[in-house]
């Protein structure tokens, strides 16, 4: 099944609205550099959890039935994800430099596909399992926000010595 969904996003804000014909369905609400996030798609909610630092991991919990089904670990280099939901094992990973294009995919192929600008992007499915869909946005704003995280680390130390 053939899906095709967009999402937008405020240059600040840490809220993304899924659609599907111009009509809202879902949406991705993190609170900003925390550790938790809630998704909504298709009557559906979960919240995604993460702990750790050095090797991070997420857990996935249904909040209709406080049941963790799934998990996202994270490679070191901020490219690529395993995420297991229900005992399937699906793989995520940035499709080009810039961090624009990324897919989740198995063994059989890519199953979804996502696009993005700066407020907003495209999601093209063949699958129409929600908790996919939602936990391939969740990955791409989790390495957005740690590069955030990076840069400012980086920065901050750096703009202290130079201005004494």
């Amino acid at each position: 099944m053939q899906t095709n969904l967009t999402w937008k996003k405020g240059i600040f804000s840490n809220l993304y609205k899924i659609y599907s014909n111009g009509v809202q369905i879902g949406n991705l609400k993190d609170k900003s550099f925390s550790s938790t996030c809630i998704g909504a798609l298709d009557n559906k909610e979960y919240l995604f959890q993460t702990k750790g630092f050095c090797t991070p991991k997420t857990q996935i919990i249904d909040t209709a039935e406080n049941k963790t089904v799934g998990e996202i670990t994270y490679n070191s280099w901020m490219t690529k994800a395993t995420i297991t939901i229900n005992d399937t094992t699906i793989q995520w990973k940035f499709d080009n430099l810039w961090g624009t294009k990324w897919s989740i995919f198995n063994s059989e192929g890519i199953m979804i596909k996502y696009s993005s600008s700066l407020t907003g992007g495209q999601i093209d499915s063949n699958t129409d399992d929600a908790l996919f869909v939602l936990s391939g946005l969740f990955v791409a704003n989790y390495y957005w926000q740690m590069t955030i995280v990076i840069v400012v680390a980086v920065i901050v130390p750096m703009s202290t010595t130079v201005s004494r």
